[in-house]
């Protein structure tokens, strides 16, 4: 709750007029003249006497309530209701068995690729290095993985800390049957899940490091798909050049790191970015991949336009109840315990 203010404050300059109001509620009515009084000043004054403006008093304060009852007290909610043109973002990164190579972060084998990648990218979403330090926080960001099929792991959403408990679970894929890089198939669906955005802008960023060897859709078809639809793709290839160090389980139960050749389709994504007026990118390292991300952030800026409706809660009606039930129990007292008579 916000703090207290008045809608219309100018009633309380009817505020000034509650000292005339007291003398008149407190003056004395007795029709009967005594001479001298002389006699009853020594003795002490009763409680009733004490008392006495105790009517009046009541009544000013109800006049009181009634009058900041006009002025209509009301505190606006903390929160408000805001309606921001934001993005509608896909993200459709490759989790083929071809991810666990260990070549983007320099001098450290232990990490893969799809780790870096999934790191990045929250820096993307949530502001550092990849967004500079700005995030996406009015943006619907979308996740779609693929590796021998596609899958929508997580739809269109504003719910930013559930996007991210989803992409920190991200895996390779360890089973042989699931492997492979269906490129059209993962790509199609991230353009079919942003085809039903109302979004003025809809954005697709595909990654991969491979060849497309696996599913239904090619991925020129799904390019052009999203060109019909408006959608732009930016495509990154990820991985350095030549040889890639990726761990492989010996017949002892260890694991060593043997190089495999680095084999990325730059044309197929070229094209696919040429069709949809995006752009190809090339990341051979975390901080190439992180400059990436920062440049489409750069590129995919809207001018948010915001309208907010605040609401408040009106408090008159207390202080309307108060003022009346004081004018009744004074009115009760005056005809009864505090009853003048001539």
């Amino acid at each position: 709750m916000g703090s207290l203010e008045f809608r219309d404050p100018w009633f309380l300059l009817l505020l000034l007029l509650l000292p005339f109001l007291w003398r008149a509620a407190s003056r004395s009515t007795s029709l009967l003249q005594f001479s001298s009084l002389q006699l009853l000043r020594g003795t002490p004054a009763s409680l009733r006497q004490r008392l006495a403006r105790l009517p009046a008093g009541l009544l000013v304060t109800a006049a009181a309530l009634l009058v900041i009852a006009l002025a209509r007290p009301r505190t606006p909610q903390s929160e408000t209701r805001v309606a921001k043109d934001g993005i509608a973002i896909m993200m459709i990164v490759d989790q083929s068995s071809s991810m666990n190579a260990r070549d983007l972060v320099e001098d450290d084998q232990s990490v893969d690729r799809l780790d870096v990648v999934k790191e990045v990218f929250l820096d993307f979403v949530f502001g550092g290095e990849a967004a500079a330090g700005q995030g996406r926080p009015d943006d619907l960001i979308g996740i779609v993985t693929f590796a021998g099929y596609a899958d929508s792991v997580c739809p269109l959403t504003l719910d930013h800390g559930n996007l991210r408990s989803i992409v920190r679970q991200l895996e390779i894929v360890t089973e042989r049957g699931e492997d492979g890089t269906a490129l059209g198939d993962g790509l199609g669906l991230g353009i079919e899940r942003l085809r039903r955005s109302r979004a003025k802008s809809r954005v697709a960023i595909l990654l991969t490091d491979g060849v497309e060897n696996a599913g239904v859709i090619p991925a020129v078809k799904a390019a052009e798909l999203a060109a019909e639809n408006d959608i732009r793709v930016y495509c990154i290839g990820a991985g350095t050049n030549g040889m890639a160090p990726v761990p492989v389980r010996s017949l002892f139960g260890g694991i060593s790191l043997i190089g495999q050749p680095v084999e990325i389709d730059e044309e197929t994504l070229e094209e696919i970015a040429q069709k949809t007026g995006g752009r190809y990118f090339r990341a051979e390292n975390r901080e190439s991949l992180a400059e990436i991300y920062a440049e489409i952030d750069a590129l995919e800026r809207t001018e948010v336009s915001e309208m907010r409706y605040l609401q408040y809660s009106e408090h008159y009606s207390v202080f309307v109840l108060s003022g009346m039930v004081l004018i009744a129990v004074a009115s009760v007292l005056s005809g009864s315990v505090f009853r003048r008579l001539p």
